[in-house]
């Protein structure tokens, strides 16, 4: 489906379906065809936000259809292996998945901008890419050769910089440091000269107990918390450089989305919209509190990377992703999007969110 044209069906469908959802779901209808579909996940089973999202999409899809189409979630490795989401929607084994892009970047190099950039865009400049800008038509381009249809479906907003059993006091102290950390992200360290291990969620905290893992990065504070990553790793670092703001997504096997009715089509586009919204509004509501928590009852050491390690990390950052963007045409492609798009909104950031920030901490300091 065409961008412009999902946008225009979404808008319209959400008039119809937000009334509909305030009424008990109609029953299917006699000689109406219902669908029953599996959608398979990244996360854990029960993990707030993410899993929950997954639950919630499907719920809700259930709802408006009037019970016409059902769709089973199942955790990572219940079904599939958490990193077997996307090629099992793609070979049709399921109909749908939920993750994040950059898990498939080793098959899809070009996926990963449209989950974060290092140093890129916060959650609101993604969205405004995808729903506003080229962002969702070149990700649905990016796909069609595996025969999915993405959709954004949350985001985190700006994460934190992670967990570290020791101090970062230059990026020296990268050089042979062994972190979970996925996507552009993790070439910049892998590029300052640290180790590189990507692991499902599941598999985080044992890994650094045992002293597999130096240092992670999940998400933010509420699922941090809850994971207990401070039992083994007392530094919490930020600003979350390498994901400012990563996007979730939920994939569609084509031939399944496009074997749905048309009024099936808009309704899963639209919870998808929905659920994009509640996703982020649910970290942002949540992360203040976990972290008074992990810093007055659990004595978690909240420390900012200094300076010169950000200045140091934002060269090699830049680097990373040129060097990513010229493996292949349709990365080179979607970096140049991604960059012309930045730069638009750039302009306007600096006067408007960021103008504001700094007018909250200038007043703030001046009121203690």
């Amino acid at each position: 489906m065409e961008r412009r044209e999902f946008l225009k069906t979404v808008t319209t469908a959400a008039v119809s379906a937000t009334a509909a959802s305030a009424l008990a779901a109609p029953a299917v209808l006699a000689g109406e065809k219902t669908y029953r579909w599996k959608m398979v996940t990244t996360w854990p089973p029960n993990l707030p936000v993410l899993q929950d999202g997954a639950k919630l999409f499907a719920r809700r899809v259930e709802e408006l259809s009037g019970g016409r189409l059902r769709i089973k979630v199942f955790a990572a490795g219940e079904l599939v292996p958490a990193l077997g989401v996307f090629d099992a929607v793609s070979a049709g084994t399921v109909q749908c998945g939920s993750g994040a892009a950059y898990y498939w970047a080793g098959k899809v190099p070009a996926a990963q901008w449209f989950a974060t950039v290092p140093f890129g865009l916060n959650a609101q400049g993604l969205n405004a890419w995808f729903y506003g800008g080229d962002g969702l038509k070149l990700w649905e381009e990016v796909y069609a050769p595996f025969n999915v249809v993405p959709r954004p479906q949350g985001n985190t907003g700006v994460q934190m910089g992670g967990w570290f059993r020791k101090e970062i006091n230059s990026l020296a102290d990268f050089k042979g440091l062994k972190m979970r950390i996925p996507g552009l992200g993790g070439k910049v360290i892998a590029k300052a000269g640290g180790t590189v291990v990507l692991l499902p969620g599941g598999e985080i905290f044992t890994s650094l107990e045992r002293g597999v893992l130096d240092a992670t990065e999940w998400v933010g504070p509420m699922h941090d918390l809850r994971m207990g990553f401070y039992k083994a790793a007392p530094y919490y670092y930020y600003p979350g450089w390498h994901e400012p703001g990563t996007c979730l997504e939920v994939i569609f096997n084509r031939k399944d989305y496009e074997g749905l009715p048309r009024e099936l089509q808009q309704i899963i586009d639209l919870v998808a919209m929905e659920i994009n919204l509640w996703s982020l509004c649910q970290f942002e509501a949540g992360n203040g509190a976990a972290l008074q928590e992990l810093i007055t009852r659990h004595h978690v050491k909240l420390r900012r990377f200094p300076d010169k390690v950000l200045a140091d990390l934002h060269k090699l950052a830049r680097e990373v992703v040129e060097e990513e963007a010229a493996k292949d045409p349709m990365s080179t492609k979607v970096n140049e999007a991604y960059k012309k798009f930045k730069a638009q909104v750039g302009i306007w950031g600096s006067v408007s969110e960021k103008a504001y920030y700094d007018l909250i901490a200038d007043t703030y300091a001046l009121n203690q």
